[in-house]
């Protein structure tokens, strides 16, 4: 769980920045819609390796432009 103490002198604003940065970042909201819906391992693999393939591609653009 994330949270986020108050500092003296502190708005509420600016403690409520600072705990939806560290909530971002801590990766519970991707985590919880990562497990929202059961996803089969072969969909799981499927979509692995997409991602490593528009990775390859997108590597492979860079170098060719530098």
């Amino acid at each position: 769980m994330t949270f986020q103490k108050r500092k003296d002198g502190e708005s509420f604003e600016q403690m409520y920045k600072k705990f939806k940065r560290n909530f971002k970042r801590s990766g519970t909201l991707q985590e919880v819609k990562e497990h929202e819906h059961f996803t089969p391992p072969s969909d799981a693999k499927k979509e692995k390796r997409k991602r490593a393939q528009r990775a390859t591609r997108s590597q492979q653009r860079e170098d060719e432009l530098s």
